[in-house]
């Protein structure tokens, strides 16, 4: 079986997800193809690689990159496209000329298509975020060109129904890093203590810091999406003593505003950019707080419950079902509620403790890569075998 994989640019969790289901697909015999951006594949091991996405050699090589990838495409019996770029790319790259519309050409022979197209949509267009009308129409057009389309979330699942989808199903993205966390025990207080102190000297911050106070961590993309403005006015509406340190990298200019915004709000959040030690932060921290405005299954709140960290985050998409029992879930956009959260477990040690377990016992029962994998081998072997 040979699967062509479709993947935009990513530095976050689609890019690590792909990466791991190749792996583990090959490792079953599936000859798997990656066609991606170049800057993704420079951040990831996502084996043999096409750097055949168009417009990332510059517009003059657009068309060159889109003939190469039909070409590839004819040779594939699977054709598996991640996200909305590549759901509209791939659906391009297979259907013939003339019947992407409906249509046939007058004089030109329809060629059929032959590989079977999957789209695994891992995000929703969110409110605001332009082109509205063009964004949905292609949702709709690719939802219904699809063998099969799968979400990351039940939301994204009913979505892609609703857009006529004639198979969708709910297709959980697992982080490598969960067993590797759950084969730790969790950090007690005093090993909280000792990991926080050297974490703060590698990045530069006071390590007494880390020892007068408890650690609150927000690992994130610094995008609109995860509303870290939200996360700066909970940070200044804490009434328990904590410092709280945000992970990630992103776009530049909402770094120095948030940190402007923090200054004004006099709240203790440090910006500190990205870190490759997320495992130890997560075992340092007291309580791990997202505040998207939406989430799938995000992979950091999975890896947080393995750890044994709390979470405190927004009950959005995928979150409520991973999220519900385990911690503990606010409405998004609203400080208020945010910081309340997480005083709460910043209070009481009994209930951190009952966060824990509940957590770490919900990530034990998370489907991990291998079963990842068969979950997928079954749906490519199901799909080729639709008419």
């Amino acid at each position: 079986m040979k699967v062509i994989m479709l993947l935009g640019r990513s530095t976050g969790g689609i890019g690590t997800h792909v990466a791991q289901l190749s792996a583990d697909l090959r490792d079953r015999g599936v000859d798997i193809i990656v066609v991606t951006h170049p800057l993704t594949a420079e951040h990831f091991d996502l084996g043999p690689v096409r750097p055949y996405w168009p417009g990332s050699a510059g517009r003059a090589h657009a068309l060159r990159d889109f003939r190469l990838l039909r070409r590839l495409v004819a040779t594939a019996d699977i054709v598996h496209a991640h996200g909305h770029r590549g759901g509209l790319l791939a659906t391009l790259a297979t259907v013939s000329t003339g019947s992407s519309l409906g249509l046939r050409v007058p004089g030109r022979p329809q060629r059929p298509r032959t590989a079977k197209l999957i789209v695994s949509q891992h995000n929703v267009v969110l409110a605001g975020s332009g082109r509205q009308v063009l964004k949905r129409l292609s949702q709709r057009w690719v939802a219904r060109h699809a063998d099969l389309v799968t979400g990351a979330s039940s939301d994204l699942v009913s979505q892609a129904l609703a857009f006529g989808a004639r198979r969708a199903e709910l297709a959980e993205v697992p982080s490598p890093l969960v067993p590797e966390l759950l084969a730790r025990r969790p950090a007690d207080a005093a090993a909280r203590l000792r990991i926080r102190q050297a974490l703060f000297s590698s990045i530069g911050l006071d390590p007494d810091l880390g020892f007068s106070v408890p650690l609150v961590v927000t690992i994130s993309r610094i995008a609109p999406q995860k509303n870290l403005p939200v996360l700066v006015q909970a940070a200044s509406r804490l009434r328990q003593r904590c410092t709280w340190v945000v992970i990630g990298d992103g776009d530049p200019q909402l770094v120095a505003q948030l940190r402007a915004q923090a200054g004004v709000l006099a709240a203790r959040v440090h910006f500190v950019g990205s870190c490759l030690e997320v495992d130890q932060w997560l075992r340092a921290a007291e309580v791990f707080v997202l505040p998207s405005q939406w989430e799938a299954r995000a992979l950091v709140v999975q890896e947080a419950m393995a750890a044994g960290t709390p979470v405190v985050a927004t009950d959005v998409g995928g979150l409520h079902d991973l999220v519900a029992g385990t911690g503990l879930l606010v409405p998004p956009g609203d400080p208020e509620a945010i910081a309340k959260a997480t005083d709460h477990v910043l209070a009481d040690p009994g209930l951190r403790e009952e966060l824990v377990a509940r957590g770490r016992e919900v990530a034990g029962g998370l489907p991990d890569g291998s079963d990842t994998a068969s979950r997928w081998l079954a749906w490519y072997s199901q799909t080729l075998l639709m008419t």
